[in-house]
Parts: C-alpha cells; sequence; structure tokens
C-alpha cells in the first residue's frame, strides 16, 4: 500500500492505476463499518484508495474536532491488510490553503435533520468529498448508511454537478446488540454505552409497527419517542419519519422512507436510522 498526503504525489499513483478505481473516504478511527465499504471496494473495483482527513469544516464551534480520536498507524495497517493500494491522509493546510474561499453548498437537504442541528455541517462535508472526487477520479464511492443524510447529499451533489461516478451506500455495520458502530463510541461510559442500545429498540418498533401496516408517519415517531424516553440517559434531540430521498418529514408513509433520530447521552451525539419499503 502506498500512502501520501501531497495532491501531485496523490493524483500521479492515481493515474499508474489501469482498470475502475473504488474510493472510501473515512475521517480515520477506523471500525468494521469502514472495514465493510474497504471490502466491497476490493470486490467491485480493480484498485481502492482510502483516505483519511479528520475536516475540520464539518465541525461547529462547540463539536469534538480536538477531541476526535485519531489513531492513524493502526488505521493504515487495517487498510493494507485489506489490500487498499492507496491510503491519501492529507492535512488541513493542504486541503484549506491560505486564501482558500470556495464551497459546495446542496441547499434543500441539508436543511433539516443533522443540518438544522449543526449549521454549516453539511457545507464542510460536501466540499471536502468534492475535493476528494476531483483528486482521486474514482469510478464508484462508498459511503454508509448510518450517515443517511450525508449519504443522501453527497448522491445529490453527484448528480447536480455531474460527477461521473456511482455512489454506492452500504448497509450500517452493528454491534451484537445492535448499537450503531461509530467512532464516537469511544466516548461512552459503560453505564452510556448500556443505555445507548435504546436507538435501536427505538428503531425497531417503530419498523415493527410498520411491518404491521402502519403508515401514519406521525404513529411511527411516537412509538420511537415513548421507546426513547423509556431511558433517563437518553436526551431525544430529534425523531423523523421522512422521504428517503428528499428528506421531507412525512404525514403517511408510502414509498422508500427514512426512520432516523439523534440523541445524546451525557455529552456523547449518536444517530442512527433504519431505512423502510
Amino acid at each position: 500500500m502506498q500512502i501520501s498526503s501531497l495532491i501531485p504525489e496523490t493524483k500521479s499513483i492515481r493515474l499508474s492505476f489501469k482498470g475502475t478505481v473504488g474510493l472510501v473516504p473515512t475521517m480515520g478511527y477506523l471500525h468494521e463499518g469502514h472495514l465493510s465499504l474497504v471490502q466491497k471496494a476490493k470486490r467491485e473495483c480493480d484498485h481502492v484508495v482510502a483516505t483519511i482527513f479528520v475536516n475540520p469544516t464539518q465541525f461547529g464551534a462547540n463539536e469534538d474536532l480536538s477531541k476526535y480520536p485519531r489513531d492513524f498507524k493502526r488505521d493504515s495497517d487495517l487498510l493494507e491488510s485489506l489490500g487498499v493500494d492507496l491510503l491519501w491522509s492529507p492535512t488541513a493546510e493542504i486541503m484549506y490553503p491560505p486564501g482558500y474561499q470556495t464551497w459546495v453548498e446542496v441547499e434543500a437537504l441539508t436543511k433539516g435533520l443533522e443540518g438544522a442541528m449543526r449549521p454549516g455541517h453539511f457545507r464542510g462535508v460536501a466540499t471536502v468529498v468534492a475535493k476528494l472526487f476531483n483528486v482521486i477520479q474514482p469510478d464508484k464511492a462508498y459511503f454508509g448508511q448510518k450517515d443517511a443524510q450525508q449519504a443522501a447529499v453527497i448522491r445529490r451533489m453527484v448528480k447536480d454537478l455531474n460527477f461521473p461516478l456511482e455512489v454506492i451506500v452500504c448497509p450500517t455495520v452493528r454491534e451484537a446488540d445492535g448499537l450503531a458502530m461509530s467512532s464516537r463510541n469511544v466516548y461512552l461510559s459503560a453505564e452510556e454505552r448500556a443505555a445507548a442500545t435504546v436507538l435501536y429498540r427505538a428503531l425497531s418498533a417503530a419498523k415493527d409497527l410498520y411491518e404491521a401496516g402502519e403508515r401514519n408517519a406521525e404513529k411511527l415517531r411516537e412509538r420511537m419517542k415513548g421507546v426513547l424516553s423509556s431511558e433517563p440517559l437518553a436526551q431525544m434531540q430529534y425523531v423523523s419519519c421522512a422521504d428517503y430521498d428528499s428528506l421531507e418529514e412525512l404525514d403517511v408513509v408510502i414509498g422508500k422512507t427514512l426512520l432516523s433520530m439523534a440523541v445524546f447521552f451525557g455529552k456523547t451525539r449518536l444517530i442512527d436510522n433504519f431505512v423502510l419499503g
């Protein structure tokens, strides 16, 4: 596996690859969810490029940029063991040099859910992903379903800006008790970790209601809220039952639908979702 940081070097290595290239963008501190994306890319592409970049422009003023977990040696060893061809790990100065002033914004899709709670977050996400696509020129790019709004924003950006690539959204990878794997799970105390399984239980309860025939979106939201309220350590920020593509809140569930939520456990904010239909 080759490792690079500078853009010219990265482009040169990329141009040496013959055949299809899959890109797996990450912020590092890899878990089985990230590795499942790499494995799928390996199955579908001739070459795989992974990136590790903790993107400062997607963190808010009161968020955890300085505390975000990092372990580059462990991450690079994992990626090499899976047969990644190139690991690109730029610095913030490389990605946003002095005088930087160009941003990518996806408008309607970023107004609700995470966008409402984290102003500017998706501007940072869309901009950095566009830059990754521009440098790597992948045929396919792989993202996890756990960050459902992020995936929707990137799909929209790729369509609107005519990027010549396919966005692959892969299923959320979960612990044995249902908790979605996340780099932020490391912040949870033992008590908070046990309590955090309420997200999966809440989503499962709403899915069961849907599968029993319920199509009233508000009743699905109320079922999720009811389960979340049973856990004293869970401080709900939002629950949603929205159209999968537009992310607009629904009155009646028709077609592909996203159930999602954001919940605090102490100072740790976790998100999770299920797709219906």
